[in-house]
């Protein structure tokens, strides 16, 4: 009486080689996705990363520079992965060389 007969609907008729048109054209919302992901995300931080290491690689003694902690000094004494900095007169600390994030111009440190 309330109840209304189910019936199932017939499979759509398989088409020859048009489908692979149609597959393609389903994949290109992603693709474009991927390339709109490297332009804005991937490359740019892939610029920033060359461009600290050749900072780092560059550092000299008597470098004025800033750590990621928010120190400001000048390198004293430079190793391969460590770094001499000092804070004040005669103050020196031992820092990593990735601690460095930035070289300050000549004579900003008073």
């Amino acid at each position: 009486m309330f109840i209304s007969s189910a019936y199932a609907q017939s499979a759509p008729a398989a088409t020859a080689g048009g489908d692979l048109g149609s597959s393609l054209l389903s994949m290109l919302p992603l693709v474009l996705m991927f390339v709109v992901l490297y332009f804005v995300m991937i490359r740019p931080q892939m610029k920033r990363q060359k461009e600290l290491k050749a900072m780092l690689d560059a550092l000299a003694k008597g470098d004025e520079v800033v750590t990621s902690g928010g120190l400001l000094g000048k390198i004293a004494q430079l190793g391969d992965n460590q770094i001499g900095l000092e804070v004040g007169n005669g103050v020196t600390l031992q820092m990593q060389r990735s601690a460095v994030v930035q070289v300050l111009p000549k004579g900003s440190i008073k």
